[in-house]
């Protein structure tokens, strides 16, 4: 797993300190994007919470999981949360140093006692101290949030005081891309009262056994008031894949008015990921779960199809310019802004969704605009399969059969001293008779092989009109390797 090293400074620490019977929360900022351009040390927010110990309580949990390795915990991990400031609410982001659990904490504007937000995208830094001072945070004493730096500390800056060094692996950046996409199919399953959800999430075990049985996942199905664990995949049933995983939502539990839980609209029995969301007054928290605790969302493979195209490249460039940190994205404004059709605006949202350009909000249904703060195209050079896809097509492996040779979507691809059959499945999948392929039957996606053949009918589309009734009728699902 290839590395690189993101270097984080801050004016100071963030801190918690008291003042005439207030708390005062001040969250420093390293680097960040805002409509201006790139600042060291923005400032997005300045005013009361208005659920204070709810608030301290959520950013625990956020940075619970940005320490958290769920698989394989001997190993280290830590990164500082990503913040977003939308214009009327701020998003807390992290992800897991096994990029299995994404956690994020919606502030919204009934959270926010009445002052005004910024629009931007930074890291802010979460120190230990800090986390224990906010353990400690009792009552409902005033609680004043400042996420950047006051006015005095701008004045004087000279300099960072305080650098971070995180070792910042390829797969979390894959990771966040493609949790996004892959939430963008996620439907409303099952929502349970604030009593219902505490019950039921303090039932979940803590730990999950090593032994061979402990590889089945868990799943849930809506039984009356609350939900019911079983072993199967029945109709209607949502995946609990590591139900240990959850561990930081106990963190808001008493803060809880309602559970809800997301997931995608229909499966093949097969393990799928889901969101569980706690809502509380003025805020939510999601944390997101990968298929199963030992593969994270970085092998997906969900993004893979936007990345491959051109069209949707240059669709996203333009869409790009109109975005303005909005905390929901209007699909149909932006129609009627750029000239595109709706579900071309879908597709350059996808692919910017690869960049970390856009978020998914399962909750409103919609994208949102951030910028996060590291290389965004790391995700697409660093996505072995997809490399993997285009050394074939360059290397003129991808043999495409017209209708009358062999039927419609087939194609041979060369791969060493093989030959591997790429063909169109029910559903517009394309199937293929590599080892990948028999493994996982699209449910991570296409193989390089078909993924080089898709690339191939497209290139082909482009430089032979008449043949794009047969030669690009299909659309893969997409997928990534590790």
């Amino acid at each position: 797993m290839s590395r690189s090293i993101q270097a984080l400074a801050y004016a100071r620490p963030s801190a918690l300190t008291t003042e005439g019977g207030a708390g005062l929360l001040g969250l420093e900022t390293s680097g960040g994007l805002t409509p201006v351009g790139r600042e060291a040390h923005p400032q997005f927010f300045a005013g009361f919470l208005s659920s204070p110990q709810a608030a301290a309580r959520g950013l625990l949990a956020v940075a619970d999981v940005a320490a958290a390795r769920y698989y394989q915990r001997t190993l280290r991990a830590s990164l500082d949360p990503v913040v977003t400031a939308g214009g009327d609410r701020l998003r807390f982001e992290s992800f897991s140093g096994c990029c299995g659990v994404y956690a994020r904490l919606d502030v919204l504007p009934e959270g926010l006692d009445g002052a005004d937000t910024g629009h931007g995208t930074t890291n802010v830094d979460v120190n230990n101290p800090l986390r224990e001072a906010l353990s400690r945070l009792s009552g409902d004493e005033p609680l004043h949030l400042r996420v950047g730096p006051d006015e005095l500390a701008v004045t004087t800056l000279d300099g960072p005081v305080v650098e971070k060094k995180v070792p910042l692996p390829d797969r979390w950046l894959r990771g966040f891309a493609e949790s996004q996409v892959i939430t963008a199919a996620f439907d409303l399953r099952a929502e349970l009262s604030a009593a219902e959800a505490v019950r039921f999430l303090r039932s979940l075990p803590r730990t999950t056994g090593t032994g061979p049985g402990s590889r089945a996942p868990l799943w849930v199905v809506p039984a009356g008031r609350t939900l019911r664990p079983t072993t199967r995949p029945v109709p209607g049933a949502v995946c609990l894949p590591g139900p240990e995983r959850l561990t930081a939502l106990q963190r808001v539990l008493r803060h809880a008015t309602a559970l809800r839980v997301y997931g995608p609209a229909g499966h093949d029995g097969a393990a799928t990921a889901a969101a569980w969301e706690v809502a509380m007054p003025g805020m939510r928290l999601t944390l997101t779960l990968s298929p199963e605790p030992s593969r994270g969302f970085s092998g997906e493979g969900a993004v893979l199809e936007a990345l491959a195209g051109d069209e949707a490249a240059a669709d996203a460039d333009l869409v790009s310019v109109l975005l303005s940190w909005e905390p929901r994205i209007d699909i149909a404004d932006l129609a009627a802004q750029s000239g595109l059709s709706p579900q071309r605006v879908r597709a350059a949202l996808t692919r910017l969704g690869t960049a970390g350009r856009v978020g998914y909000d399962a909750a409103d249904a919609a994208y949102f605009h951030r910028e996060l703060p590291y290389d965004a195209h790391r995700a697409e050079a660093r996505n072995p399969r997809l490399t993997a896809a285009r050394t074939l097509l360059a290397d003129g492996a991808v043999h495409l059969h017209t209708p009358a040779t062999t039927g419609s979507g087939t194609a041979t691809v060369r791969s060493g001293e093989r030959r591997y059959q790429v063909r169109e499945a029910p559903g517009g999948v394309l199937s293929c008779t590599c080892q990948w392929w028999a493994d996982y039957r699209g449910r991570r996606g296409p193989c390089k092989h078909a993924l080089a053949v898709r690339m191939a009918h497209r290139e082909r589309t482009t430089t032979t009109p008449s043949l794009t009734t047969n030669a690009d009728t299909t659309t893969a699902a997409a997928g990534d390797t590790r």
